[in-house]
């Protein structure tokens, strides 16, 4: 009986998840679609691939700089206060992004800076939301609502890098206006989010409560090895930062097929995390992550050997249904074994090591793309992730124990 309940009980229902998901879901739409205009103008002025690196190190040092102040934030302040002036922050710099393109008067180190505003934004708003969910719907309903945005996340990650690339096809201007309206709709949501649950009591702000975060998850290895297993596989095996060069140079695309690569991930994505809202991972959900996490690296080492779109986007869309398993994996039991007081601060850690895997990822794999091009990249980063899954079942025996989600 309680099993039928849970699968008639919608998510969706629940006041307050619906301004939730569409100010996340809106923000990262507008966030993927500027980024493949920003990723795209770089690489056509300076044909570099030290460029697209720098891009995800401007991204990444804010994050870095701020992890810690930004959980005592999350955990101090009302977290829709701060979803809603960081969707205003980055809504702005797209404003700004389209105006300076517009007069032509967007340079490279313009469009570096731009990132590092919105790297910063991004890391609030990411952990923010990420800590808020819990307080919107019951612990009930927490695995089905993780399940559920994860789908309509990765659905945005599809449409938006698609509009980016189309739009900009038709005038580089666009995507900027675009992101910027999507970034102003996604603040009146997040606003508007209703929560289930009075605000904890804060604790006052100490040199121990700064880092309980980290104290925390030294403390659950089943955690600690699923997040690090997650920031070296992608650190290793992303490829993203390298697409312009694919679409150009291998595949002889253009900004349409840029888009289509970068949707094609997302797309695999989408599928995978409809698949584990419908059948949740009940049974060895360790072993089918640790399973996930060294196809995605084969996945990744196909993609680089391609020369056929085709075979890219097909390589691209394994990627993101690997991905996906260790995506739900991670935030199901950050979410669930960690206690609300505590939330801002373990997401915070949580969004860094994200952060190091996505945009630290990008930078090294601009750096050795341009010692060793972009095919021996992401090969050499594929062998390496399979590797890191090896070490990690030596390193982390527990996280190959894991049964479900919420029994870890």
């Amino acid at each position: 009986m309680d099993s039928v309940q849970y699968r008639q009980e919608s998510v969706l229902r629940h006041p307050g998840y619906l301004n939730f998901a569409a100010s996340r879901v809106l923000s990262s739409l507008a966030f993927q679609s500027i980024a493949v205009a920003m990723g795209w103008m770089i690489y056509d002025q300076t044909h570099s691939a030290f460029a697209l690196g720098l891009v995800g190190l401007c991204q990444f040092l804010p994050m870095v700089m701020l992890t810690f102040v930004v959980g005592q934030a999350a955990d101090h302040f009302d977290r829709r206060r701060i979803g809603l002036i960081c969707q205003l922050v980055e809504g702005v710099t797209a404003l700004m992004l389209g105006l300076a393109a517009w007069q032509g008067m967007l340079s490279a180190s313009g469009i570096l800076i731009a990132v590092a505003i919105l790297g910063a934004a991004q890391a609030f708003e990411r952990p923010t939301m990420a800590a808020l969910l819990p307080t919107v719907v019951p612990a009930s309903l927490l695995q089905k609502s993780i399940a559920t945005t994860t789908s309509m996340m990765q659905t945005a990650l599809v449409i938006g890098p698609s509009f980016g690339g189309l739009l900009y096809g038709v005038d580089e201007v666009a995507p900027f206006v675009l992101s910027f309206v999507l970034f102003l709709i996604a603040s009146i949501n997040v606003i508007s989010i209703r929560t289930a649950r009075p605000t904890a009591v804060r604790q006052p702000v100490t040199l121990a409560s700064v880092f309980a975060g980290v104290s925390f998850i030294r403390s659950k290895p089943v955690i600690l090895g699923t997040i690090s297993l997650d920031l070296f596989a992608v650190l290793l095996g992303g490829a993203t930062a390298l697409l312009p060069m694919f679409a150009r140079d291998i595949l002889h695309a253009g900004p349409w097929g840029l888009g289509l690569l970068r949707a094609s991930p997302a797309i695999g994505a989408v599928v995978m995390s409809i698949y584990l809202a419908r059948y949740p991972l009940k049974t060895d959900a360790g072993r089918k992550m640790l399973w996930a996490v060294a196809i995605f690296g084969l996945a990744t080492m196909v993609f680089a050997l391609s020369q056929n779109i085709a075979l890219s986007i097909g390589a691209l869309f394994v990627v993101g249904a690997s991905d996906t398993i260790s995506v739900v994996v991670r935030s199901s039991l950050v979410q669930l074994l960690t206690p609300d007081e505590m939330r801002g601060r373990v997401n915070a850690v949580n969004s860094l090591f994200i952060g190091t895997s996505n945009q630290l990822g990008e930078f090294e794999s601009g750096m050795v793309a341009a010692l060793l091009g972009p095919v021996m990249t992401g090969i050499v980063g594929g062998i390496g992730t399979i590797v890191v899954v090896l070490l990690w079942i030596r390193l982390f025996p527990d996280l190959a124990r894991v049964k479900t989600l919420s029994g870890a």
